[in-house]
């Protein structure tokens, strides 16, 4: 049995809760490896909605052990308000089920101040954050001065280290006019919740390596989608951290060998939240379409996500960086309806074609898609659980994107609920 890693394959929102709570039914350990509470899965099971920003989505299940892993930075007053929604519609978190990492880093009350602070300064050119501290908590991360999980059983270190932190962040604040922080105010904050995130606390690297041996099957979940990934997303408009598939043994704590199949979550069509471009978006009557029938707000912000056609050299591209085996398609009862559906093949920049999104962000700007167009269906997908209730042009769209991203179809979602789904292959059985 393989070990699989769940990666978004566009720019996140593409309907990764339900894909690994109906994984996670086959897994032993479920483990987040990157982000924060900035991205949101939204689980639908037996009618009952569930919706997770930082937790990972074995958690709604008795028999799974749930792992935060050492990539993820964790707002401890975000982490347990989620806790206690979560305990409230019936769900057990205990420590025996759910650990945190020791070496996460945590996400400050400073860390929000900062990140508003400088999506405000941006101006009329934001990068778009959810300014929920994840940037600033990272940046703290890359420099060396953040504050870890495993600092809040050492008082006095704690303090030497929030020190150390607020002599930068209050000189950046000062230069912005605000109105500085104090180390002190930080630590009594911190000593309030230590003892509690603590009872959490344990070594992820070695609960991984113990359940490995003993031959148990772990996913790893991942947020967001890989056009947002810092070094291979749409920079500067991405988050702060590593979607790649191989950040799923870094932020876990195991060897790149760990991760037997990768698995690119993909919807049937394109979305992105915030600034930044977008060649296939539409804005006209069909993206408006989209929108209202997918249901397209952020899980974590409510906001309203942009919509457009499929973009297949996009997904192309994140299945050859990420090394993805195969991917679980999703939401197409959305597409139910339309007469004629088109999918960006491609894009013309400059005058010239090209089958990538360059890294440059005036090039990225400046693409133009250039569209193959199908034929639409006239029945519905919804619900379907096998391959012969769907409508023969339904067959037809997940073929060609098959054959344009260079990867099969390994899933098909067709609704919300957990069991309208078809499986061609288990990713626990490997490639």
């Amino acid at each position: 049995m393989a070990n699989v890693a769940v990666i978004g394959s566009q720019w996140g929102d593409e309907g990764k809760g339900k894909i690994v709570d109906w994984l996670s039914s086959r897994a032993d350990v479920v483990v987040r490896f990157q982000g924060g509470h900035n991205a949101g899965h939204t689980l639908v099971i037996d009618g009952k909605v569930y919706k997770l920003s930082l937790l990972p989505s074995g958690i709604v299940r008795r028999s799974k052990l749930s792992l935060i892993g050492n990539g993820v930075v964790v707002d401890p007053w975000a982490l347990f308000e989620e806790m206690e929604r979560l305990r409230g519609q019936g769900v057990e978190i205990t420590p025996e089920k759910l650990v945190i990492s020791e070496s996460a880093t945590l996400i400050l009350p400073i860390h929000q101040i900062l990140d508003a602070a400088m999506e405000t300064a941006r101006g009329s050119d934001p990068i778009g954050t959810t300014k929920r501290g994840i940037g600033p908590a990272y940046e703290d991360k890359v420099a060396r001065r953040g504050i870890r999980v495993c600092d809040l059983r050492d008082p006095d270190v704690l303090m030497e280290k929030l020190d150390n932190m607020m002599l930068h962040h209050n000189a950046l604040l000062k230069g912005l006019g605000m109105e500085q922080v104090s180390a002190a105010d930080m630590h009594g904050k911190l000593m309030e919740v230590a003892a509690e995130i603590l009872s959490y606390t344990g070594v992820v690297w070695r609960v991984l390596d113990e359940a490995r041996k003993a031959g148990k099957k772990i996913l790893f979940e991942g947020a967001q989608g890989m056009m947002l990934d810092v070094d291979h997303g749409t920079y500067p408009f991405v988050t702060s951290s590593n979607m790649h598939a191989a950040h799923a043994a870094t932020g876990s704590g195991m060897g790149p060998d760990a991760v037997g199949y990768i698995l690119g979550i993909t919807k049937a069509y394109t979305t992105r939240v915030g600034s930044g471009p977008f060649p296939s978006e539409l804005d006209n009557e069909i993206g408006q379409f989209l929108g209202e029938k997918g249901h397209e707000f952020g899980t974590v912000t409510g906001r309203k996500r942009r919509c457009g056609w499929f973009d297949a050299a996009l997904v192309r591209q994140t299945v050859t960086i990420s090394g993805i085996h195969g991917i679980a398609l999703t939401k197409i009862d959305v597409l139910d309806g339309l007469e004629e559906i088109k999918v960006c093949v491609g894009y013309e920049l400059d005058g010239e074609r090209i089958d990538y999104i360059p890294a440059g962000q005036g090039e990225q700007a400046r693409l133009v898609p250039v569209y193959e167009t199908m034929s639409g269906w006239p029945g519905t997908t919804y619900g379907a659980r096998s391959w012969a209730e769907l409508p023969a042009e339904a067959v037809k769209y997940v073929k060609r994107i098959e054959e344009l991203i260079g990867a099969p179809v390994t899933l098909l979602s067709t609704s919300p609920e957990r069991d309208d789904t078809i499986l061609m292959h288990d990713p626990f059985v490997g490639k």
